[in-house]
């Protein structure tokens, strides 16, 4: 599965603590770090649909990054795991 974008969003204050309190860092992309430290309760349903995102290009990496108001640069780096090309 792919996890959800929260590249737009701040940690709640709460969170920005945690490394003092438990010894648990976010990274750039607010991914948990140790990984054991992530957990999650997930639903599921019958008639549920799902879907994955599939190799993005330069030219949406470019828009996408425009519409954000970030440089191409970091728009590459927030979707390095789905890019379809080689970054320069």
């Amino acid at each position: 599965t792919t996890p959800p974008h929260h590249l737009t969003t701040s940690p709640p204050h709460h969170l920005t603590t945690s490394q003092e309190l438990a010894g648990i860092e976010l990274s750039d992309t607010l991914s948990m770090m140790p990984a054991s430290s992530v957990s999650a309760l997930v639903f599921a349903h019958p008639k549920s649909q799902y879907f994955a995102v599939g190799q993005v290009g330069k030219d949406q990496v470019e828009s996408y990054s425009k519409r954000k108001g970030v440089g191409l640069e970091q728009g590459e780096k927030w979707l390095s795991s789905i890019l379809n090309y080689d970054r320069d």
